[in-house]
């Protein structure tokens, strides 16, 4: 379209009368298509000049936000806008020329909160900025199924604990049944005949403490899988947490006859993590690859950095799972340990949640496995640099 316009302009002198109302009729015709296009839109647009004054407003964004005038245009965006969190977030961020993404703000709008997602962006043109953009989208649908989805998987998780948990509590209680039972009847078989065995009661009696302290621990593995974790994120470097486990696992590889290659990328940006429980849910992991290798072998753990991922990568050349296996490992009290508790996993899991991240495992009978953990990078403010077209 620009470049119609400027060799209609270059013919412009040429042209007669009728033609120029024929190319005016046609300008108003685009512009208006345009318009309609921007109206059509669900998503809010706002567009200011490089002086941050208004001259762009699509219907989208008078619908989402509360303006304090509707005489808008000429006047700076953040002015505009009725919403003293929203006009501070615009005002702030325009004036130190930065780019913003996603940021979300709360409205109240007659007793129902809505939940707006701002962006700003720059708008360029001719290898220059020539102004911003204000993206607005309601989103209070997408984080109310987001939260129901979640609610949900709560709920399917909870089933299948509470059914593990059913599953595990069913044997102790059988045996200390069996063995109250027998109590009974040693008391009355001593009743009878007025003589007590004290070797055969004091048996029976500590098989039923040995399953009270296995009811205990099955009670308190359960505590510990549904109650919420209360991390502290703070900002760190990865491969230092990484260095100082390794460090102090390496003894252990050793005696186990384990070789450890260990490759952390230099340079990887800081990512939000909490120390204490990242430890925990790695030594987990490295315990199980210990014991995945019984006769020794080679574990590697490996740091890279993907764009806005920092990846983790824990690999092992043990026995390995079969995908039936994989499926399950990380559900509550699963194990193919013979005194496995069947939560290390579950942990594990909660714990990458809780960072933000992602874990996916990849494995196969024979050789070996690999965990692999994606941790986000915290974003860093953008400043926007004008350019002119003139640099080299």
């Amino acid at each position: 379209m620009r470049k119609f316009i400027e060799r209609a302009i270059e013919k412009l002198p040429k042209l007669d009368e009728e033609q120029i109302r024929a190319l005016i009729r046609d300008l108003a015709t685009e512009h208006e298509r345009i318009e309609l296009v921007l109206d059509s839109m669900n998503v809010g647009v706002l567009v200011s000049a490089t002086d941050n004054s208004l001259v762009l407003v699509n219907k989208a964004a008078e619908r989402l936000l509360p303006f304090t005038t509707h005489e808008w245009y000429e006047r700076p965006v953040w002015s505009a806008i009725a919403d003293r969190e929203i006009s501070d977030f615009v005002q702030q961020t325009l004036l130190n020329q930065e780019s913003a993404h996603d940021r979300e703000f709360t409205l109240d709008g007659n007793g129902a909160n809505r939940i707006l997602s701002c962006s700003i962006l720059p708008l360029v043109g001719s290898g220059r900025i020539q102004g911003n953009i204000l993206h607005i989208e309601d989103i209070t649908e997408k984080r109310g199924r987001e939260a129901r989805l979640r609610r949900a998987e709560s709920l399917a998780s909870l089933t299948t604990l509470a059914a593990g948990v059913a599953h595990e509590i069913k044997n102790p209680l059988g045996s200390i049944g069996i063995h109250i039972q027998l109590l009974q009847k040693a008391l009355q078989s001593s009743m009878d005949s007025e003589q007590i065995d004290h070797e055969r009661m004091q048996s029976y009696i500590e098989v039923v403490n040995e399953e009270v302290d296995r009811l205990n621990r099955i009670v308190v593995d359960f505590l510990f899988a549904v109650r919420p974790i209360d991390v502290q994120l703070e900002e760190r470097n990865l491969n230092e947490v990484v260095h100082e486990l390794l460090e102090f696992v390496k003894y252990e590889l050793e005696e186990a006859g384990i070789e450890l290659v260990a490759n952390l990328e230099e340079g990887l940006d800081p990512i939000h993590l909490d120390e204490k429980y990242l430890k925990q849910a790695l030594m987990n992991m490295m315990k199980n690859a210990i014991a995945a290798m019984p006769d020794g072998g080679t574990l590697r753990v490996t740091t890279t950095q993907r764009g806005d991922d920092a990846i983790l990568c824990i690999s092992d050349n043990g026995v390995g799972m079969t995908d039936e296996v994989m499926a399950k490992i990380f559900e509550p009290y699963f194990t193919t340990k013979d005194f496995g508790s069947g939560i290390g996993l579950t942990l594990v899991y909660k714990v990458i949640k809780e960072h933000r991240g992602e874990i996916a495992v990849l494995s196969q009978p024979g050789k070996g496995t690999t965990f692999t953990i994606t941790f986000p990078v915290p974003q860093k403010e953008q400043h926007l640099l004008g350019w002119n077209g003139d640099q080299a």
